[in-house]
C-alpha cells in the first residue's frame, strides 16, 4: 500500500550519498591486503582467501539460510571459524514461542575442508557429507535447492529470486587495517518446500513464504557486536524487501541498508535499530535520512548461546511484525504493515 505522497530524500553527512558503489570488478582486497570499501547491488568483488592476510584461524566463512513464513522459521548453516565449524538445522514456530528441532555438529580445525564458495551468484554446489549428516545447497541461475538428511530429520526447500538486486557490502574495520566483512544478503526470495521430522511434515507454501542467504567471508576483531533485521511480504500485490544493520565495522564508505520494491534497489544511509527496555518491548528501526520509520512488535525471541573455550557468542532474533513508512528513490511513501520478519542483537567473541 502506498500513502499517495512523496517526499525528497535529505542529503545528510553520513548518509548514502557518502558511500562509495562499486560499478566494476574488483577484489575484496587491494595488494597489501587492506579491503576495498564500498558496496555493490551484484556480486562485483572478486573474494579470494589467498589474498587474506591473517593466521588461517582468524578467516571465518558462512553460507546461511532462512526460510520463513508467518509461523515458522527454518534456518540451515554451513561455515567455519577457520578453528571451527558449524553444520546446523533448526525449526522453529515463533507464534508459539517452540522449537521444534535443534540439530548442530560441530567441526574440529576444518580449516579450507569445507571448501566455501567464492561467489554466492555464480552457480555452485557446496555440501557437507559424513556421519549420516547430508546437507547440500545447489545454485542455478536464480534458483537455489536446500537439502538436508539427519537422523529422523528431512527437509527441501526451492527458492526463486524475485529480484535481480540484492545487498554486498565490504566493510573495514578501525581495530585493524587488513580487518573486513565482505556480504552478501539475498532476500526477497520466494520459497517452497517441507520439513519432516519423524512422521510429521510440515509445508512451506510459494504464496507466503521467503527465503534469505547471508553469505559472509572476512576477518575481523575478536570481540564485535551488531544489530542486524531482514524481511520480505508483500505491499497491494507488490514485494517488498529490507536489509537493514548498524553497529559492525566502519559504515562510512558503506552500509548494509537498503529496500527492495517492484523489482528494483533503492539504497539508505545509516540506520539506527533501538530495542525496547527489554528484547520483548517494541523496537525502533530509523534511517538518517526521514526515509524509513519501522516500529517491530515481538513475538518470540530466539536466543542462541556458545560458550565453548575463548568462544563466548550471544544472540537474540526477535521474530515479530513489523509497521511504518518506507520511501524508495522515486520518494512514494510506503506504508509498510503485516511484515512478519526478525530483528537481531549480537555481541561476540570469537
Amino acid at each position: 500500500m502506498t500513502g499517495g505522497g512523496r517526499i525528497r530524500p535529505k542529503k545528510r553527512e553520513g548518509g548514502f550519498r557518502m558511500e562509495r558503489e562499486w560499478k566494476k570488478k574488483g577484489p575484496v582486497l587491494d595488494r597489501k591486503g587492506r579491503p576495498v570499501a564500498g558496496f555493490s547491488r551484484r556480486s562485483m568483488r572478486v573474494y579470494d582467501r589467498r589474498a587474506i592476510r591473517a593466521l588461517p584461524w582468524r578467516i571465518k566463512e558462512w553460507d546461511f539460510y532462512q526460510v520463513s513464513d508467518e509461523r515458522m522459521c527454518l534456518q540451515f548453516t554451513i561455515g567455519h571459524a577457520a578453528y571451527a565449524g558449524q553444520v546446523s538445522l533448526m525449526l522453529f514456530d515463533f507464534v508459539r514461542g517452540k522449537k521444534l528441532l535443534d540439530l548442530n555438529r560441530i567441526l574440529a580445525l576444518p580449516f579450507g575442508s569445507l571448501h566455501m564458495p567464492r561467489d554466492a551468484e555464480r552457480d555452485h554446489v557446496l555440501s557437507y557429507d559424513k556421519n549420516g549428516i547430508r546437507m547440500c545447497f545447489a545454485v542455478k541461475g536464480d534458483e537455489r535447492t536446500l537439502t538436508c538428511s539427519w537422523g529422523e530429520a528431512e527437509a527441501e526447500i526451492h527458492l526463486v529470486r524475485c529480484n535481480p538486486d540484492s545487498l554486498v557490502v565490504n566493510l573495514p574495520f578501525d581495530e585493524s587495517p587488513r580487518a573486513f566483512y565482505y556480504n552478501q544478503k539475498i532476500n526477497c526470495m520466494t520459497a517452497e518446500g517441507y520439513v519432516r521430522i519423524g512422521k510429521k511434515k510440515r509445508l512451506f507454501e510459494k504464496e507466503h513464504s521467503f527465503g534469505i542467504l547471508d553469505w559472509g567471508r572476512g576477518v575481523w576483531p575478536f570481540h564485535n557486536e551488531w544489530y542486524w533485521s531482514n524481511g520480505a511480504g508483500y505491499l497491494e500485490g507488490e514485494m517488498f524487501g529490507f536489509n537493514l544493520g548498524c553497529g559492525f565495522g566502519n559504515t562510512d564508505m558503506a552500509s548494509e541498508n537498503m529496500l527492495f520494491y517492484r523489482g528494483k534497489s533503492h539504497k539508505l544511509g545509516k540506520v539506527d535499530i533501538i530495542p525496547g527496555e527489554d528484547y520483548m518491548q517494541p523496537w525502533k528501526i530509523r534511517d538518517r535520512e526521514g526515509r524509513l520509520d519501522l516500529v517491530l512488535t515481538p513475538c518470540y525471541d530466539r536466543t542462541t548461546k556458545v560458550k565453548m573455550l575463548w568462544v563466548d557468542n550471544c544472540c537474540h532474533q526477535i521474530f515479530g511484525t513489523f509497521r511504518g513508512t518506507a520511501v524508495p528513490d522515486d520518494g512514494t511513501v510506503l506504508n509498510v504493515h503485516d511484515i512478519v520478519s526478525f530483528a537481531e542483537h549480537a555481541v561476540n567473541n570469537w
